[in-house]
Parts: C-alpha cells; structure tokens; sequence
C-alpha cells in the first residue's frame, strides 16, 4: 500500500488580495467573472469606437443610458423601443451585463463618456451589488453616490437621472425586493434638483399588491419588450422636461 507523504506549505500566499468589502463598491475594476472576461473588455472598446464614430459622423449623444444587463437590454428586448423613443436623440446605451457600482466607476474612468456632450445621462445600477455579493444598503448606496460623482466630473454640462433600482422577485416581500427598497430610500438624498435627478417608476411595473408579473420581467429581473415599453412610457415626462432644459 503506498502512502502519499503530503506536507503542506505555511507561509504561502493568496494569488490576489481579498478585496475589503467595505470598499469594493467604490474601487474601480473590471468584471472580473469567469463568464464576462471573454467579452467585457472587447464590448468596452467597441463602445469607445461607438462613441467615437457617432461623434465623427456630426450627430454626439444628447442621451446616453449607464448600467448593467438591464440597460443593455435596449440593445435586444428593448431595441424597438428604444427606436421609437430615444433614437431621435442620438442615444448611445452602455449597459454591461453583470456590472455593480465598482465596474460602471471603471468604465467611465477608463473612457466611456469621455469626448461626448450629452443633455442627459440616465443612470441606473446596484442590482448586482445586491443580488450577487449581498451588499449593505449603506454600501451599495456609496458606490452609486461615487458614480454620480464621476459623471458630474466628466460631463459638466450634463443633467443625470438617477433611477430607483428596479423591483426582484415576484413577491413584494422577497429578499431581494426588500434589500433593493433598502438602497432606494438612501437615494433621493443624493439629487440636488440642478445636476442631479431622482426618479423611482418601479410602481410602473408592478401589481396592485406590489407582485412583480412575469409577463413583464419574465425572470423578476429583465425586463421584456413590455416592460421596456413601460419603463419608457413612465420616464417619458421627466426624461422630456430635462431634455428640454436650457444647458448648464
């Protein structure tokens, strides 16, 4: 019988730190998940290309949209939608599936809204924070906070809308409804009504009893064509009313 004489090393090493919780919101980095690296940093250039492009041909984004898998999601559920609302404003989505606060941070340090002007940014994010690491209310919040003040940095002349998180889970009750509500009550404290803009249209969404339809984000998380449909139709006054504003 042949033993294994296994020894075990003590004075070994981590191959990379552990980030701190308590600041990986605000920390800028990459998406760094085994399913995204094949394609985030190739989507981020090909949306500085974009951009670029657009500028090029004499037509900058006056709106430019700024999250995650949801508002990439113009790109394909929400395309014709987004056609018949926001392509007469020369509209650039940058949404990235799976991104949180810290990934939206690099992004816009790394390039995204650089050269371009536009009237509005909508932005919306933290559904990761919460839904994949569980984020505290406090932090999830803090790295949202960071992100306007980036984008207040890099687009002087631009008003952003900052959207409520949009509504998980099918109950009012679940977990992940209930921690997203949680960051949403911190965030009408970070709009100053000149540069920075709250609005919350999860009620737009939702059933008389607050139940998420699956006929509207089949999973409780994307939305489909009708809930794109919907999200439009309720941001439409208010998107309407900043476009319209004179340039700060």
């Amino acid at each position: 019988v042949a033993i294994a004489n296994v020894a075990f090393a003590q004075g070994g090493k981590p191959n990379m730190p552990c980030p701190d919780w308590r600041t990986v919101a605000v920390t800028p980095d990459t998406l760094n998940e085994s399913w995204s690296t094949s394609w985030w940093l190739p989507r981020h250039r090909q949306k500085l290309e974009e951009a670029r492009q657009m500028v090029a041909e004499g037509r900058s984004p006056q709106l430019v949209f700024i999250g995650d898998s949801i508002t990439q999601g113009w790109e394909k559920e929400g395309a014709q939608v987004w056609q018949q609302h926001y392509a007469r404003h020369d509209a650039l989505a940058l949404g990235f599936g799976g991104d949180r606060t810290e990934n939206v941070l690099w992004r816009l340090r790394n390039g995204e809204v650089d050269g371009i002007d536009p009237k509005v940014a909508v932005l919306l994010i933290g559904t990761n924070n919460t839904g994949h690491r569980r984020d505290f209310p406090a932090i999830t919040a803090g790295g949202i906070e960071r992100n306007l003040e980036e984008l207040k940095q890099r687009l002087p002349r631009t008003r952003i809308l900052l959207l409520a998180i949009f509504p998980r889970d099918a109950a009012a009750d679940g977990p992940l409804r209930r921690l997203n509500d949680q960051v949403n009550a911190r965030l009408p404290a970070l709009a100053d009504g000149r540069r920075v803009f709250f609005m919350d249209v999860n009620k737009a969404f939702l059933e008389a009893d607050g139940s998420l339809p699956a006929s509207v984000m089949p999973d409780w998380l994307h939305p489909n064509e009708a809930g794109y449909a919907i999200w439009a139709r309720a941001m439409q006054p208010e998107l309407d009313r900043l476009m319209a504003l004179p340039r700060l």
